[in-house]
């Protein structure tokens, strides 16, 4: 979503699958830094992620990376599985002006009761759109790419990014989480878009 989304296909909300009319070279930015992620049917994304115990300057560079490739793919949250790293580290942003947040060996440690059913969408499954219910609402303890502790109070859109992105490090996909039709048809999707032409 948070791999839900606004113009953004990470994570598709409300506003739907729409491709908004962009300028040529953000197209191309934006093509040129999906080539760079995991795209579905690779292991990787149905692989569990390992704990980070390093936090050094290698660290800080994935982040950085991270975070770049989620601003030029136009996406809103981006998991380490989706580069090909099995570590439990994420990387979103809700708003567009907004700093990058990482988020590393995040857990969620209350979720309200309440949820809700969205659209979302996935850097990882080019083109695909389901419905997810997820908790309105969570409390996230997590460290940042210093090693220091964090704790995230969120809500709505970005509690739907981290819930979508923290399934990533686990290897759910929003496939997984779809309602059983709504899964049938992205898949068939999925399988043309694959066939040999």
């Amino acid at each position: 979503m948070a791999d839900a989304q606004h113009t953004d296909p990470e994570l598709e909300a409300d506003d739907g699958p729409q491709e908004p009319e962009l300028d040529p070279e953000v197209l191309e930015r934006r093509r040129r830094a999906l080539e760079q992620v995991v795209q579905f049917g690779d292991p990787v994304l149905k692989s569990k992620a390992m704990i980070v115990t390093e936090f050094d300057d290698a660290l800080r560079a994935e982040v950085a990376r991270m975070g770049e490739l989620m601003h030029d793919s136009l996406g809103i949250g981006l998991a380490a599985n989706q580069v090909g790293r099995l570590r439990r580290l994420l990387v979103y942003r809700v708003s567009e002006d907004g700093p990058v947040q990482a988020l590393v060996n995040p857990e969620i440690e209350w979720a309200s009761k309440d949820k809700e059913w969205s659209l979302e969408g996935c850097l990882s499954l080019p083109g695909v759109h389901v419905d997810v219910e997820r908790p309105i609402h969570v409390r996230v303890r997590a460290q940042d790419a210093g090693g220091d502790g964090v704790l995230v109070e969120a809500s709505g859109l970005e509690a739907r990014v981290i819930q979508h992105e923290m399934d990533h490090l686990d290897g759910v996909l929003i496939l997984d989480r779809a309602p059983r039709d709504q899964r049938r048809e992205a898949m068939r999707a999925l399988r043309e878009r694959d066939a040999p032409a």
